[in-house]
């Protein structure tokens, strides 16, 4: 059994990898898209672009891997039937359970890994992507380009003509308008961004300014001059994964997401009976009906996984866990078991 068993982990493996492959490429090119269309808002650099995309990593294996080894369970099984090798095994007097007994410990260890990722690593990925993309946008917010009009460094407007290379601005502008009645307007030959503490300034070198009142105009004459950013850069703040799903208890969305991923992470263990039951065949009096098979196994866990995450409660996760195998399992003994 040993040998048998060691035989089929390793056509499942092939055709695991031929399927888990295309589906990450086609999944990572589009989450790529999305990546790309940050770069209309941030600037990013190609070493931050792979940073960011490793942080997507978890989703994207999360939501390919439950259908590609379905898949692949339907291609073993099918192939092993129409290759006799089925057929073969059951002479040696190793019965149809004992064959699924060493893809269900595989089907385990894929759940394992699904929960592991559900459960802890996409929950901290997503905070990593936030906090990067966050981290980003206030860094977009004091890159200043020159020529373009409409930038703003916290409440003011701000144009500059050009830009050296250490950084120094040349010929700009800054304007602010608190409110109806009050305007200030500054300009200068040269000025640069400052950044200390946390505190972000732009400090101007010889300019002149106009202070705008309801019945004065001021005007000023000056050397240096600093405005400072006041707006309140957003802070992210990590939390702790126990303390993420412990929200669970208070709240909803997070209770149905819970449910969601529990369910999916258990998708592989589910799957084994009831594709079993269709794909162990007799290639003599049986037609070959996998992609059937797949996907309507696939659309009935999957829609069982949605109602959970608009719907569900943990007394219905538990129900449809139990019913999905009971089912499996007595399809598997009629179509199967009792004849190898």
């Amino acid at each position: 059994m040993v040998n048998a068993r060691g035989y089929i982990t390793t056509n499942f493996t092939k055709s695991f990898l031929t399927i888990f492959l295309p589906f990450f490429l086609v999944i990572s090119l589009v989450y790529l898209i999305k990546l790309a269309t940050l770069t209309a808002q941030i600037r990013l650099t190609f070493v931050e672009m792979a940073t960011l995309f490793s942080y997507s990593v978890p989703d994207i294996i999360f939501y390919t891997l439950p259908l590609s080894f379905i898949a692949a369970l339907a291609n073993t099984l099918v192939k092993l039937s129409i290759d006799n090798e089925l057929i073969a095994l059951y002479a040696l007097g190793i019965n149809a359970s004992r064959i699924l007994r060493s893809l269900f410990v595989t089907s385990l260890l894929f759940s394992i890994l699904l929960l592991t990722l559900s459960l802890l690593a996409m929950p901290m990925s997503k905070q990593l992507y936030k906090a990067f993309k966050n981290e980003k946008r206030s860094e977009a917010k004091l890159d200043i380009v020159p020529g373009k009009l409409g930038q703003k460094f916290g409440d003011y407007y701000v144009y500059i003509k050009s830009k050296d290379r250490n950084g120094n601005f040349n010929d700009l502008v800054i304007y602010n308008r608190s409110d109806k009645n009050n305007e200030q307007f500054f300009a200068a030959k040269r000025g640069k961004l400052k950044k200390e503490n946390g505190q972000s300034s732009l400090l101007l070198e010889e300019g002149y300014g106009y202070t705008y009142g309801e019945s004065k105009l001021r005007q000023a004459q000056y050397r240096t001059l600093e405005a400072f950013n006041t707006a309140r850069p957003s802070v992210f703040r990590f939390e702790e994964i126990i303390d993420y799903w412990k929200r669970a208890k208070e709240d909803d969305k997070i209770m149905h997401r819970l449910l969601f991923f529990l369910f999916v992470s258990l998708i592989p263990m589910l799957a084994v009976h009831p594709v079993a039951a269709f794909m162990m065949i007799n290639p003599r009096y049986q037609s070959n009906h996998s992609f059937v098979v797949v996907a309507l196994t696939t659309i009935t866990l999957y829609m069982i996984a949605s109602s959970l995450e608009k719907w569900g409660t943990p007394i219905l996760l538990i129900v449809s866990i139990v019913l999905f195998t009971l089912i499996g399992h007595a399809l598997f003994q009629k179509r199967v078991a009792r004849y190898f």
